[in-house]
This record gives structure tokens, sequence and C-alpha cells, in this order.
């Protein structure tokens, strides 16, 4: 009879240690689940209120500033900031994605704590090089992916000004034919232009166009002047009597063609009327400078969080239609409507 409770003993203890341990695995699995939930909605570091002039900021462009296109109005929008907030806000240009890692680091090195870079080219650069520098916080200008507690996305919703492109092209073309010109394929350029296809087939199809075609190429290049003009002359010769054009420097090889051969340009992201009235009669411009201190107050006030993109748009008031006289009242009327939130 002893031997026998000892052996019931020994059960009860090896049932009570599995509970044990059962339970400690549990607790171990909770905590590992609460933790990652707090990693992902913990705010940048500094995390708390900071004042603006005691905070390194950099903002990394992809180009020259004299594109007429992305880098200048991200450049006019940092210079824009800067006085507003009055901000230690610097810019680096020309950052090709091979010297990007390069580039982060060193500002990095250097004590800035909030580094920008603008354009989704910089999203790997940045995922690459953000968790060796915990303490620094980045974001990028237009990123739709953020990897990391310290990493941020912030983008203009570019459908939204595409579509109000699209209304403008698709009630003032006469052939019914267009023409789109991006720099490079990404998923928020195909988005982008995806909506404004939509929306000027469906306008036009609206004014009684019975077939509208639209004509789509990449340049596959922000720089190539000369290949902008090609591949305008090519989409001018096959009909199409409006281009909508999204490629920074190539961009300027575009509008070179349609002036030469009677066509018409919507300009994106940047004031392009100003290059040729005649020729570009209408550009949805980005207001960067709206960009930039929305993004810039977010972060002194501790507002920002790792791994979350945000998006900003017609309801934070930063697409500007500007117009040529080609433009008639009619035309202004409805993207007046389209903008009323």
């Amino acid at each position: 009879m002893k031997k026998s409770g000892r052996k019931e003993e020994t059960i009860h203890s090896r049932l009570r240690s599995c509970r044990a341990h059962k339970n400690f695995i549990r607790w171990v699995v909770l905590g590992v689940f609460l933790l990652c939930a707090v990693c992902i909605v913990y705010p940048f570091s500094p995390r708390n209120e900071q004042p603006a002039g005691s905070v390194k900021m950099v903002v990394l462009l992809p180009g020259e500033i004299d594109d007429q296109s992305w880098n200048t109005g991200n450049y006019k929008g940092i210079m824009e900031c800067r006085k507003a907030l009055d901000v230690e806000l610097r810019y680096e240009k020309n950052v090709s994605e091979a010297d990007s890692e390069a580039m982060l680091r060193w500002y990095a090195d250097k004590g800035y704590q909030f580094i920008l870079a603008a354009g989704t080219q910089f999203e790997e650069p940045v995922s690459a090089v953000a968790d060796e520098y915990p303490e620094v916080d980045f974001c990028i200008i237009n990123g739709r992916e953020s990897s990391g507690m310290n990493v941020c996305g912030v983008y203009p919703k570019e459908d939204e000004a595409s579509h109000l492109a699209a209304v403008i092209a698709g009630n003032l073309t006469k052939s019914g034919t267009f023409g789109i010109i991006a720099g490079y394929p990404s998923e928020p350029m195909e988005e982008l232009l995806d909506q404004y296809e939509k929306d000027v087939r469906s306008i036009t199809k609206q004014r009684g166009f019975q077939k509208p075609e639209v004509f789509r190429a990449y340049a596959n290049s922000w720089e190539d002047v000369q290949m902008g003009k090609d591949i305008a002359d090519q989409m001018i010769a096959k009909g199409a009597d409006l281009l909508f054009i999204y490629a920074n420097k190539v961009g300027l090889g575009c509008i070179e063609s349609a002036k030469e051969n009677g066509a018409k340009v919507i300009g994106f992201s940047e004031n392009q009327n100003q290059i040729d009235s005649d020729t570009v009669v209408a550009s949805v411009e980005f207001d960067f400078g709206a960009i930039y201190k929305w993004t810039i107050s977010q972060y002194l006030a501790g507002d920002l969080k790792g791994n979350k993109t945000y998006g900003i748009g017609i309801k934070e008031h930063i697409f500007k239609p500007l117009y040529s006289d080609a433009v008639p009242e009619e035309i202004r009327k409805k993207i007046e409507e389209e903008m009323r939130v």
C-alpha cells in the first residue's frame, strides 16, 4: 500500500509539473504577442514633443531640383516648410539608388535624428539601413511600405490627383486618343495611371466617343529627355492629342514633342504650365509645402508611428489644379465639384 501511494504521488507530481510547464508556455506566448503588438504601434523615438530647432532633419532627393517635376516640387516644399516652421531641414539632391544606403548612413552617423527620402525607390534602402540606427527615425515621402519601428511612409494620394487630371483631359480631347508617359513602373505608379485611364475612357464615352484609345509607355528613366521626346512623337503619330506625363526630366522631352506636333499636355506634380502654357494646358500641382509641413509637424508633436503609412490628399488640400486659357470655365467648375469633400 505504501508503494502504491508513492506511485500515485509521483503521478500527481508529474501532472502538476506538466500543468505548470504548459502555463509557463502560455505566459511566454502571451508576452511575445504583447511585445509584438507594442512594436507595431510604438511611436517614433524621440517619441515626445520636440522643440522645432532641436531636431536635425534632412531630405534625400533622387534628382536635380530643376526638373520641373517631382524634385522641383519637393525642393520648393522643403524651402516653404523651413520658413513656416523655423526648422533645420536641409536637402541632398541627386541621390541615386546605388548611393542611397551610403548617404542614409552618412547622415545617421552625423547625428541627424529624422531622415526623409523622397520617392518609392528609397523604400528598400531605408529598410536595409533603419535597423542599424534604432535612435534615428526615417520617413519615405511617397512611401507605401514601412518596415521597422523607426520607419514610416507619407504619400500623396496620387490616384485622387490623377482623377482630377482625367476630368480635365477627358473633357478637352478632340480625338478621344490619349498618351500616358511615366518614368518607371511601380505599384503606386500603376494605381494612379490606371485611375487616369479608367476615368478618361469613361468621360470620353459619355461625350460620345465610341472607342477611346489610351497608349501607355514607361521611359525606364527619370532623366532621358530625348527618350521622352521619342515616345511622345510615336503616340502623337498614332492620334493622341492629349499627353499625361509623370516622368521628371523625361517630361521635358514630351512637352517639346507636343509643342512641335500640335498636341496638348496635362502636367502632374509640379506647375508645368509655366514651361509653355500654349502646350501644357493644365497641371495638377502637389503642394509639397503642405506635405512637408504636415509631416514635420506630426513628427515634432510625437504623432508619427513606425510600421505605418499615412495617405494625404484632397481632404488635406495638397492638390492644386492650374489652368491655361485653353481650359473653359465649365471644366474648371467640374474640378471644383470633385474637390469638395
